[in-house]
This record gives C-alpha cells, sequence and structure tokens, in this order.
C-alpha cells in the first residue's frame, strides 16, 4: 500500500495565516488605489474633454433679438455645434448658489448669455464670436473654458505620480513583510535546514522549498484581496452608477471595464512574484550569512 509523500517544510502554521492575512489587505489596497485612480482619470479626462470646447459669452445692454441674431451667426460657423440664448429662468438657476432660492428681484437686469459648444479640434472659435458681435454692435465678453481643462490635465500628472507612489510604497511593504516572514521561518524550521544541508542539498534547493511556499501563499492572498477590491469596486458601480449629477461629475468613474479588469487579474501575480523574488534572496542571503 502506497502511502502520500510528507513534505519537507511542514504545514503553515498561524504566523502564515497572518502573513497571509497582511498580503491580501495590502493586495486589496493596492488594487483599490489603482483602480480608483484609474476611475478618477476617465472622470477627469471626461469632464475637460466636455469644458474644452464649452464657451460662454456674455452680452450686456443689448435686446432678446439681437442677442439671437447673433447666436444664430454664431451658430454657422464651422467649429460651432450650436449657439442658443439662455433664458431667465436658466440664468436664475445658475446664480441660484450665490443668491439662493429666492432667486433675482424682477427689477434687476441680466445680461444676456450666450452658450456655445464647439469642436476643439477644428480651432478657436472665440476670434470669430467676437467679430460677430462687433458686427451685430453687441458689447459682449467671451470667455472659453480651455484654461480648465489644462488645470485638469496638469492635476492628473500629480494624481499620476501620487498613484504610482502610492503603489510603490505598498508594494515594497509587502516585500519587507515577505523577507521578514521568510526570515522567521529559516530560523523556526533551522533543524530542518541542517537535516537538508547534510543530506548534500545546496542552498539553492532550499531555498526553492521557501520560495514555492511563499509564492503559493502570497498569489492566494493576492487573489483574495483581488476579489475583495472587486466587491467593493462593483458595490460602488452598481449603487451609484445613476448618478450623473454635476456634482458628481470629477468622482472616480469605475466601471469593471477591460482595463479594470486587467488591473484585477494582475494583482496577485504581482503579489506571487514579489514573494517568491524576496523569498529567495532572503534565504540564500541567511543561508549565506548565519548557516
Amino acid at each position: 500500500m502506497s502511502r502520500r509523500d510528507s513534505p519537507l517544510l511542514p504545514a503553515s502554521d498561524a504566523r502564515e495565516a497572518a502573513l497571509f492575512f497582511v498580503i491580501g489587505a495590502l493586495c486589496f489596497l493596492a488594487a483599490l488605489a489603482a483602480l480608483t485612480t484609474r476611475g478618477t482619470y476617465k472622470a477627469a479626462e471626461a469632464w475637460g474633454a466636455q469644458i474644452e470646447g464649452d464657451i460662454t459669452v456674455i452680452m450686456r445692454d443689448t435686446d432678446r433679438r439681437t442677442a439671437e441674431d447673433a447666436a444664430d451667426r454664431v451658430s454657422g460657423l464651422a467649429s460651432v455645434f450650436e449657439a442658443r440664448i439662455l433664458s431667465r429662468e436658466e440664468v436664475e438657476t445658475l446664480l441660484e448658489p450665490s443668491l439662493g432660492p429666492g432667486g433675482m428681484p424682477d427689477g434687476l437686469p441680466v445680461p444676456m448669455l450666450m452658450v456655445v459648444q464647439a469642436d476643439p479640434s477644428l480651432g478657436d472659435p472665440s476670434p470669430n464670436i467676437e467679430r460677430i458681435l462687433n458686427e451685430v454692435g453687441v458689447d459682449g465678453d467671451v470667455a472659453g473654458n480651455a484654461g480648465y481643462a489644462d488645470n485638469v490635465r496638469s492635476a492628473l500628472g500629480v494624481l499620476r505620480l501620487v498613484a504610482l507612489c502610492i503603489v510603490a510604497l505598498l508594494s515594497a511593504t509587502a516585500i519587507a513583510v515577505i523577507a521578514f516572514a521568510t526570515h522567521a521561518a529559516l530560523l523556526a524550521r533551522r533543524d530542518i535546514v541542517d537535516v537538508l544541508h547534510l543530506s548534500g542539498a545546496e542552498d539553492r534547493y532550499i531555498a526553492s522549498l521557501f520560495e514555492r511556499r511563499f509564492w503559493v501563499l502570497a498569489l492566494q492572498a493576492g487573489l483574495g484581496g483581488a476579489v475583495a477590491a472587486l466587491m467593493i469596486t462593483a458595490l460602488i458601480v452598481f449603487s451609484g452608477g445613476g448618478a450623473n449629477s454635476v456634482e458628481t461629475q470629477l468622482l472616480p468613474r469605475l466601471s469593471l471595464d477591460f482595463w479594470d479588469i486587467v488591473i484585477l487579474l494582475v494583482t496577485p501575480v504581482m503579489a506571487g512574484l514579489a514573494a517568491r523574488i524576496a523569498a529567495r534572496l532572503t534565504v540564500l542571503a541567511s543561508l549565506k550569512d548565519t548557516l
């Protein structure tokens, strides 16, 4: 009757269970940070692309008929999708955060506001809009939003750098924890290592035993962390997917698309590779210095 071979290293103990939890938590935080950063980047890109082609024209001391005539001429420009004059109700809605829900007094003069949606890839229509205002005899100011889009892109560069630093810090922490745990496990099983040495085992073979052990542990822990990040992301997507107000436009747009799934799949693989390399280097260095 055949018997099952016993592994050279004993089964995992409570210390490895704690290590499993730590690696899983770090992988969860790293995956969630990457997904949130990507979602924020997508939201900011969409918001920047939206406002880059928006132009507001403030027209003073003019009647609505003249303002609508100017809007019709602006609509005829090649790069303009739409140009229209806002109603008094729409202007009151825009000013409500500053004036309160009571609205504007009836006698208060309100300038005509023209909103223009243009294609920024076809050039800036602001000079042509100013020319049209001069032709119809309207005193107005043309205010584009391209500067805001540039500010958003600058902020995105900082965001990418911060995200990379966070992921790098979490990865370094995981590697340090694995290295410490590997060294502790090596010292706790020094008798087994001595027996292997007496049997003629080389340091590389002994290192491979610990390498496989921590590779599997980190792979499983990373998978658990990725699944937890997937559950949190799915909860956010399905519970707040319908929010489309102005206040939520710059919030992270978590969508669980192809690249989000790639991030979740890569997380446990990277954790396993980091654990394997850290365990191997730690065991080889410890055997060379102390054993």
